[in-house]
Order: C-alpha cells, then sequence, then structure tokens
C-alpha cells in the first residue's frame, strides 16, 4: 500500500505551480550572460517550453510573464497560443530596474517626471493583465540607496506609497497587487522593500486585494522563512510564493537545492495555515538556470516542490499537537523528521503512472528527443531571462 493516502493523492493533485516565462530565456551572472542552444526566440516559444514542463508533470498549468521581457503586438493571440497548448498565463511582473532613467529609483524617485514613468508602466502592465486575463500584478523594486545620507529613506517610503496608490485604484475586479521584497541587491546601504514588515506596511494601506510576495531567495542568511510564512498567512496578506534556492544572495537556484529542510518547514507552514491549493496564495517559480538545461532545470524544480509538500502532509498533526502540549520536545522534533525523512519518491512515480504522466519525467524529457527538436528549428534564440 501507498504511504501517500487518499487524502493526500487529493492534495497533491489539486497542487499548481506557475512557471517564470524567464526561466526559460538566456541568463547569467553579473559578470557573462550564457547563450545556449534551443533559446526560445519570442515569447511565445516560452510559453512552449513551460508547456513541456507541465505536459510532463502535470503540475504547472501556468506562466508568469515579464513586461518588457515579453512584450508583443498581441496579447490575445498569446493568450490563445497558451491556452492552445494546456496552460494559461498568469503573473504580470514589472521591471523597473533597467532603464538608465532609475538609476536612483522609480516609484520612489525625487524626480516627479521619473515617478511618473515608472507608474505608467505599471498601468501598462494592467494593461497587459486586462488582455492577457491574469490577475496578479508582481511588483519587486531595486529602489534604494549605496551610503548613508544619500536619500531620504522616510521621504522614500511615502512617495512609494502615494505611487502603489495610484497603480493599486486601476485594478478591476479580481485584480490583485502583490508586493516582493528583498533585504538588499541591488542596493547595499537601503533597498525601499527590504522585508515582509515593510511590504506588508505599504499593502495594508492599499486594501484587500495588495499582498505580500515572499520571494524564498531574498532573505538575510539564517533567516527563520517558515515563521514569516505563518505569520502573513495569520495575517491573511500572503499573496504569492517565488520559489528558488540561495547559498549566498540572491542566487535563484533550483528550488530545494540549498536546503531541503528548509523548503519542506516552508511547506508544513503553508499547510498548517490554510495555504495550500488556497487560490489566494499563487505558488510560483522565480529561477533562472545559468548553466543547466532550463526544460530540465524547470521539471527538477517543481518535482522538488510536489516531494517536499508530500513529505510535509506526511507530519502527523496530532502526534505533533499532543507532544507540543506535554512540553515533550524530542517527540515532537522526531514527528518532524520522521515525515521529512520519508522517500516518497517511489510512491509519487507510481501515482504519475495511474495519472498517465511519465513515472520519472526528467528521463522522459531526455529520452523524448524534445531538446534536439527544438535545438535544431532555434537557430538564433536571444531571449532574455534574469541578468541578460
Amino acid at each position: 500500500m501507498s504511504i501517500l493516502t487518499p487524502e493526500i493523492l487529493s492534495s497533491l493533485e489539486k497542487q499548481a505551480i506557475e512557471l517564470p516565462s524567464w526561466a526559460f530565456g538566456n541568463s547569467g551572472t553579473r559578470f557573462k550572460v550564457f547563450g545556449t542552444a534551443g533559446t526560445p526566440r519570442d515569447p511565445f516559444e516560452k510559453i512552449a517550453d513551460a508547456a513541456r514542463v507541465h505536459e510532463l508533470t502535470g503540475l504547472a498549468p501556468s506562466v508568469a510573464l515579464h513586461i518588457p521581457w515579453d512584450k508583443v503586438d498581441d496579447y490575445a493571440g498569446l493568450r490563445a497560443h497558451a491556452e492552445d497548448l494546456g496552460v494559461s498565463l498568469g503573473t504580470i511582473n514589472s521591471n523597473t530596474f533597467q532603464d538608465d532613467e532609475y538609476k536612483f529609483g522609480s516609484l520612489t524617485h525625487e524626480d516627479d517626471a521619473i515617478r511618473r514613468r515608472a507608474i505608467d508602466h505599471h498601468l501598462e502592465c494592467i494593461d497587459v493583465m486586462d488582455a492577457t486575463g491574469s490577475r496578479d500584478l508582481k511588483i519587486w523594486l531595486a529602489d534604494g540607496s549605496n551610503y548613508p545620507g544619500q536619500a531620504d529613506i522616510r521621504g522614500r517610503q511615502d512617495r512609494l506609497n502615494a505611487s502603489l496608490q495610484e497603480i493599486y485604484a486601476r485594478l478591476t475586479g479580481e485584480q490583485r497587487l502583490v508586493l516582493e521584497y528583498k533585504f538588499f541587491e541591488p542596493a547595499f546601504y537601503h533597498t525601499d522593500v527590504p522585508d515582509w514588515g515593510t511590504s506588508y506596511a505599504q499593502v495594508v494601506t492599499l486594501g484587500e486585494r495588495a499582498l505580500v510576495c515572499l520571494d524564498t531567495g531574498h532573505h538575510a542568511p539564517g533567516t527563520n522563512i517558515e515563521f514569516i510564512v505563518m505569520q502573513l498567512l495569520r495575517l491573511g496578506k500572503l499573496g504569492s510564493f517565488d520559489f528558488n534556492s540561495r547559498f549566498y544572495a540572491d542566487d535563484d537556484l533550483i528550488v530545494g537545492a540549498a536546503d531541503p529542510f528548509q523548503l519542506f518547514r516552508i511547506l508544513f507552514e503553508v499547510i498548517r495555515g490554510g495555504g495550500l491549493n488556497n487560490p489566494d496564495v499563487a505558488f510560483m517559480l522565480d529561477q533562472c538556470h545559468n548553466v543547466e538545461n532550463k526544460i530540465l532545470g524547470q521539471i527538477r524544480s517543481v518535482l522538488n516542490v510536489q516531494e517536499m509538500t508530500a513529505r510535509a502532509l506526511l507530519v502527523d498533526a496530532d502526534a505533533l499537537r499532543a507532544a507540543q502540549v506535554s512540553g515533550d520536545v524530542l517527540a515532537a522534533n522526531a514527528v518532524f523528521m520522521d515525515a521529512f525523512y520519508t522517500d516518497v519518491r517511489p510512491a509519487l512515480a507510481e501515482w504519475r503512472q495511474e495519472r498517465g504522466l511519465p513515472a520519472d519525467p526528467m528521463q522522459a524529457q531526455l529520452e523524448s528527443g524534445h531538446q534536439a527538436r527544438i535545438e535544431a528549428e532555434r537557430v538564433g534564440g536571444t531571449q532574455a531571462g534574469w541578468g541578460a
């Protein structure tokens, strides 16, 4: 009998992880952008690659876009293309970190004209949402300063709030604004949205459809990320995840690669707080594959999230609570560790086969000849991802 109960399998059946279009483009480090064979030539081919991941895993039914990286003349056509391939268009991500005008800020800038430009970009992103049927506008800001005294850090918070108020007012229907935070980089002395508390303080003034995005790679070393997950779920303000891994900074590595146990702990708190398969809490990857194959990298990523979700669902909640109430420290920890150390991979492989999916999606992709076909077809593809 499978170690995964019908209840666990039912939860896993509903799991959906949004893929970032930029994961399939060329990316690199601060020193070099690496071109790879088979790189998509346009957003349509990025979506095709994302659809391939969903075809093999059943886990990735939507694709996030980044504007202007994924700008097209016909968004209705892009939406139709995605739906024809069995996926939908998801989160729209803004970009105010690459233009020269934003050297000293975007939504927080002292100059009214530059701030106006940044606001208008976000209004354009909402127009894209209208055309694609996307629900979420995700904002990450590179805004900040490098030296003490360089900037009026309080004034920047006021200007940020005024900018966000105008952007939020443009949303309609079920559309949401999710504000991401990052503790440093590219600004080094202060970042305008450095932590979950600042993001929360900003979005709570906007309204119910303004929430926090938690990127798992955007914290200082040693940060208890699962505590933040718990708190935001408790407050009803966790709008989305950007899943990835970090060793030193914002590495954007395959989720679970650096610390699988951390991913397990995060997903336990997601389950505990009612965030699993909750339409109000979006799961998304935010990764760039600098040296590994991009489609395989995304397959590995979604499978890692699925595996750690399955392990977290194995935690004996009753035994854990009993140990907590009785103050039995070691018993409580043992309940956690027993679930974490359970190898669910064979059971997941068997379950995939029962659903008509490959038992091993990674191997299925390797043996399919798909990569060779796109390399032959996509000569000269230069679509950019992060770092390009």
